[in-house]
């Protein structure tokens, strides 16, 4: 046994604060002074009675945080000889020189002195850190925050969740975890509940007219997250993909993450421009809203879904098929969707529960070729294994009861409602404005306007009476070729509140935007 070395330790800079755990800040301080190298390797500590006496706490406490600091090797104990700093590496952990004097932590628990305050770590931007051509395409396609607070009008993409039947669905959930399959708990299928798949698969050949099977069907965290896959999976970095522009930006970030060359294409009154489309002779994949465009309201031709259609097959490409609001048609049944007119296997279908019952859900669905399943759920389960399992027990639950579909047609109504009273008090003789179009599907509506400068004028009036209004500016690629005045616009949603609230906000804007002129 070597001799013990002439360093000593004097306890009397450690003062602690009796208010808080006191094996736990001896613990710190002990810590704290070994990184720092105020107690060099080697260095003799006090026996655990002398060091409780010198602090004047339990022998106890100062046993705990000895054990604590054995056990993660800041010290060691030398039989028959006491206990030591252990032999650590100069440069192992170097710490800045810390005030001796233990504060109290309000946030954490621990005195501030003693725990890592990450504010004072040296903030270096991810650019500078992380190196990669991905890492530079999600710097450049990210989403922007969520509007905070409540629903308020006219928030866009937001459903009348505050009809959704929660008491039946706590019922529902209660039950399930009651008494739980306990395989249903264990790791699942990376598509997702088959039971829920099955009822899908079932909802949408009688409510859609989709010949699809539950072996079709792949549960996604949100409509979002089936076309990241679409993304991930189909589109290789340099492929050409046909966005509608304007357009659902969060997906035209999705395949650009995924190296994907956006090509904007342009929207008429029939929707995509499939002339546009074929001009671009590096396209692989298109994807479309074609039940009721994003931002604009268009719904798509049968002659231009065909259109699409026959694009697909002679290029080998893909459709993407984004069915927003397709639950949401005011005068007959919803539209059939592309991939019910599909005879080559060239449409994913991105479905998801979040319009009909509300966001946070975070339930939607893929419905694809039966060749691509099995890549796509390998694929996922990567990222998240499957899906959480009992809001999908719960949802297919809620399907079998029936509430779904009475639920539906209790949106639809609500939405429609809330729709005219939109229409009905909404202000005609504002200048710069154009005429509301007809509404014959979804949740919002799109209103011209004159110029840019005049969209921005009337959004940061709305915005001061709390109001909440979309550009329609911001739904285009920065590189469009569209003149800036020609891209401007009111996008409205109009189901987030009841009619009552709409009036109010209607009442207000009016004043508001009389005011500025």
């Amino acid at each position: 046994m070597p001799p013990a070395p002439s360093l000593s330790f004097n306890p009397a800079g450690i003062e602690l604060d009796r208010r808080q755990g006191l094996s736990r800040q001896l613990y710190q301080a002990l810590r704290l002074r070994v990184l720092d190298g105020r107690l060099a390797s080697g260095t003799r500590l006090p026996a655990s009675r002398d060091l409780a006496a010198a602090l004047a706490i339990s022998r106890n406490s100062v046993v705990r945080a000895y054990d604590q600091l054995y056990a993660e090797g800041f010290i060691e104990g030398r039989v028959g000889d006491g206990t030591y700093v252990a032999q650590l590496p100069e440069t192992a952990l170097p710490v800045k020189k810390l005030s001796t004097k233990v504060s109290t932590g309000l946030s954490t628990g621990l005195p501030t002195a003693l725990s890592t305050n990450w504010l004072d770590l040296p903030v270096v931007p991810s650019s500078k850190v992380i190196h990669s051509a991905a890492f530079c395409r999600v710097e450049k396609n990210h989403l922007a925050l969520p509007p905070s607070g409540p629903p308020r009008a006219f928030r866009v993409g937001v459903p009348a969740f505050d009809l959704f039947p929660f008491e039946v669905w706590a019922k529902l959930n209660a039950a399930f975890w009651r008494k739980p399959d306990l395989q249903q708990l264990c790791y699942g299928d990376p598509a997702g509940d088959a039971r829920l798949r099955g009822l899908i698969a079932a909802y949408l050949r009688s409510s859609r007219g989709m010949q699809c099977t539950a072996e079709q069907i792949v549960i996604t965290s949100g409509a979002q997250q089936g076309i990241s896959l679409c993304a991930q999976l189909l589109v290789e970095p340099g492929d050409g993909v046909a966005i509608e522009n304007p357009g659902y930006r969060a997906a035209g970030h999705a395949f650009a993450v995924a190296g994907g060359r956006l090509h904007g294409v342009s929207v008429d009154s029939e929707g995509i421009n499939c002339a546009e489309l074929d001009g671009l002779n590096d396209c692989r994949l298109a994807y479309v809203t074609p039940s009721h465009q994003y931002p604009t309201g268009v719904i798509m031709s049968l002659a231009r879904r065909l259109e699409l259609l026959a694009w697909a097959e002679r290029t080998q490409g893909w459709i993407v098929e984004d069915d927003y609001d397709g639950e949401y048609r005011y005068s007959g049944a919803p539209l059939a969707p592309l991939a019910a007119l599909d005879r080559q296997g060239r449409v994913l279908y991105v479905g998801t529960f979040g319009k009909v019952a509300f966001p946070a859900l975070r339930l939607g669905y893929l419905v694809l070729p039966p060749g691509l399943v099995d890549a796509f759920s390998r694929r996922r389960a990567v990222d998240v294994r499957h899906s959480e399992v009992s809001t999908q027990a719960v949802m297919a639950e809620f399907i079998a009861a029936g509430h779904f579909q009475r639920h539906i047609r209790r949106m639809r109504r609500a939405a429609l409602s809330r729709r005219n009273a939109l229409l009905a008090g909404w202000p005609n003789d504002i200048t710069g404005v154009g005429n509301l179009p007809s509404v014959a599907a979804g949740l919002h509506l799109t209103v011209p306007v004159a110029s840019i400068a005049r969209e921005r004028e009337l959004i940061a009036q709305a915005e001061a009476v709390g109001v909440e209004i979309n550009g329609l500016s911001g739904y285009w690629l920065p590189d469009s070729t569209r003149p800036m005045d020609e891209r401007a616009g009111l996008v409205l949603g109009f189901a987030a509140v009841p009619e009552a609230d709409i009036e109010t906000a209607l009442a207000r804007l009016r004043s508001a935007w009389n005011a500025l002129l």
